[in-house]
C-alpha cells in the first residue's frame, strides 16, 4: 500500500437507485460497535480489517469478501499499520426485495448470509469489477446487467437463495430489445427500460436475451457499435467523430474495444482503407 493517508469517497449513481458505494483506505479509524440497515457487501482490496460480529473477532485480509446482514451489531479497526483500502456496496432492504420480486422469489423474508467472511475470488473480482465500472461513464445499461448478474451469485452461492429455472426463449422480447438497442446505439435504453419495453423483469430479460444470442445485452449493444463503427470508417470519417457519433466515452474506448475485434485500431483502419496497402487489413 502507498503512504497517502486516510481517504473516504460515498456516493450514490443513478442507474443503482438505493445502493450506496464507499470506496476508502482506513487507517487510524476505529469503528464502534453500530449496525446498518441494509446489507454491507464489502472487498479488503489491500491490507487487512479486524472487526467483531457475532461475538467473534474476524481479520479481513486482502481479497476476502466481508459480509454484514441488517441490524447486526460489529465494530472495525486496522487489521495492519498501513491499515486497509476498502470497496463497499450497501443495497437498502427496497433494491433487494426488488431484487427478490424480479426473481418470483419470496419478499416476506429477506435473504440471509450464513457466514461472515469468505474467500471468493469470483465474487471479490467481480464486484471489484462492478464498483470501479460505477465510477465510469459505462452505460446503464451494463451497470445494471452487472449488478444483477453479481448480486443472483452472491445470493445463491451465500444467502441460499435457489437458483432461477432455465430461462425461456421469449423470441419476441428478444427480437424488439434489440430493436431498440440498435436504434439507440449511442444512448441506449438501460436494463430496465428494455425491459419495461418488453414487458419482463430486468433479471428475466437479461437472462433470455443472454440464452438467445450467448451475450449480456451490453456486450452485443457493443458489437452492434463497433459493426457501425466500422462503416463510417470505410466511408472516410474520423475516428473522434465515430466516438462522438456512437456514443463511446472518448475516442481512446473506441480505440481500445475496436482493435479487440479487429486486431487494429480505427485509424490505422480507416488509413488503409483510404490507402490501400500489403499490410494485412481486415476487411
Amino acid at each position: 500500500m502507498s503512504d497517502q493517508g486516510e481517504s473516504i469517497r460515498f456516493w450514490q449513481t443513478a442507474p443503482l437507485a438505493g445502493v450506496e458505494l464507499l470506496s476508502a483506505r482506513y487507517i487510524e479509524q476505529r469503528f464502534a460497535p453500530h449496525v446498518h440497515d441494509g446489507f454491507v457487501i464489502g472487498m479488503i482490496m489491500a491490507g487487512a480489517q479486524r472487526y467483531r460480529y457475532r461475538g467473534a473477532e474476524h481479520l479481513a485480509g486482502s481479497g476476502t469478501l466481508v459480509l454484514i446482514n441488517p441490524d447486526e451489531l460489529h465494530t472495525g479497526h486496522k487489521g495492519t499499520e498501513d491499515g486497509w483500502l476498502y470497496r463497499a456496496f450497501y443495497p437498502d432492504t427496497a433494491q433487494i426485495v426488488s431484487l427478490l420480486d424480479e426473481l418470483e422469489l419470496s419478499t416476506s423474508n429477506l435473504p440471509a448470509f450464513g457466514a461472515t467472511l469468505y474467500r471468493d475470488a469470483d465474487l471479490v473480482n467481480g464486484f471489484a469489477q462492478l464498483h470501479r465500472l460505477l465510477e465510469s461513464p459505462a452505460t446503464a445499461l451494463q451497470q445494471q446487467t452487472l449488478w444483477r448478474e453479481m448480486m443472483l451469485l452472491l445470493l445463491q452461492r451465500h444467502a441460499a437463495v435457489p437458483v432461477p429455472g432455465r430461462a425461456g426463449k421469449e423470441h419476441r422480447a428478444v427480437l424488439l430489445g434489440k430493436e431498440l438497442l440498435h436504434a439507440q446505439l449511442a444512448a441506449p435504453p438501460s436494463l430496465e427500460e428494455l425491459a419495461a419495453a418488453v414487458n419482463l423483469s430486468p433479471f428475466h430479460f437479461a437472462r433470455v436475451f443472454r440464452r438467445a444470442t450467448g451475450m449480456p445485452p451490453h456486450s452485443w449493444l457493443m458489437q452492434q457499435r463497433i459493426a457501425q463503427a466500422r462503416a463510417l470508417l470505410q466511408h472516410g470519417c474520423l475516428p473522434v467523430e465515430v466516438a462522438t457519433q456512437l456514443g463511446f466515452a472518448d475516442q481512446s474506448h473506441l480505440s481500445r474495444q475496436f482493435k479487440q475485434a479487429y486486431g487494429v485500431g480505427p485509424a490505422a483502419y480507416r488509413s488503409a482503407r483510404q490507402f490501400p496497402s500489403d499490410n494485412a487489413v481486415p476487411l
